[in-house]
């Protein structure tokens, strides 16, 4: 930013405070982990900013007997504590817990992490995948709800106008599991993240974080396991992995793309492990 140019700071405590803020320019800030190593990476701090953190609406998770209602300014310590125990969210606990170290923990969010738009390592992302997750978002034409999958496709173009408000979860799934492969040293990214889920048809679903720029499912395995279901196994599991790859890994500064992929196969089997134990594949 040039010398001299004035930055203004908007504390919105009303979701209406904070479209309008929108609606002037401002950049929305959740929990500032991403934004603030902005000069790092060589972009401009914003102009204008609007804070969520006032809004209470925003800071709930809601858990009812079919439904969980995360709000977008819940951080990743508060969405493990509230979950822990849950069945069927094994993975989204492990997922928030052991996201980066600690201190980032208790100030990154939910929102903030599905909307940091260049960070394809984000924990949440494949774990909301493969809960089927649906993104609330505010408008300025109103409400909006989208699936995850298409959220995290179309973001870039949404979210230069709306806000996301909370994250819409059923309560189907029987068990979960969330497997990443973290470099050496605490809050590094990891190359490679595989979240699987069991819903209440035994049916798997598994999705792939860090390999390509954006998570996504990885719907050929799924097929593939599918088709195994009764003769499952983590070394079977990890063979289809293998035959099934569709994944082109980008490359970065803590690992190249060919080696991303390479490590799939064995995440997958830690995952039908631990799927195994919690009886999801049982």
């Amino acid at each position: 930013m040039a010398p001299g140019v004035e930055r203004s700071f908007t504390a919105a405590s009303t979701l209406e405070d904070a479209m309008a803020a929108r609606r002037r320019g401002a950049v929305v800030l959740a929990g500032g982990t991403w934004m603030m190593r902005d000069p790092q990476r060589g972009v401009d701090l914003p102009e204008a900013v609007v804070a969520l953190h006032r809004i209470p609406a925003l800071s709930k998770v809601e858990i009812g007997s079919d439904h969980v209602v995360i709000g977008a300014t819940v951080t990743h310590a508060v969405l493990g504590r509230a979950l822990h125990g849950a069945a069927g969210f094994e993975g989204l606990v492990a997922a928030a817990e052991n996201a980066a170290n600690p201190g980032i923990r208790r100030v990154a969010t939910v929102g903030g992490n599905l909307c940091a738009l260049d960070f394809a390592a984000a924990d949440l992302a494949p774990a909301l995948l493969v809960c089927e997750a649906t993104v609330e978002l505010e408008t300025f034409e109103g409400p909006k709800l989208l699936g995850i999958s298409d959220f995290l496709k179309d973001r870039h173009m949404l979210l230069t106008e709306a806000i996301v408000t909370r994250i819409h979860l059923r309560r189907d799934l029987v068990a979960s599991a969330h497997i990443r492969l973290p470099l050496r040293k605490a809050g590094d990214y990891p190359v490679a993240i595989v979240s699987l889920a069991v819903d209440k048809d035994k049916r798997c679903r598994i999705a792939v974080g860090s390999v390509e720029p954006v998570a996504r499912r990885w719907t050929a395995l799924e097929q593939a396991m599918r088709a195994q279901a009764s003769a499952l196994d983590p070394e079977r599991a990890a063979g289809l992995a293998l035959e099934h790859n569709d994944f082109q890994g980008r490359d970065g500064r803590e690992a190249e793309g060919w080696y991303r992929g390479q490590v799939l196969p064995p995440l997958v089997k830690r995952g039908v492990a631990a799927l195994l134990k919690t009886g999801g594949l049982a």
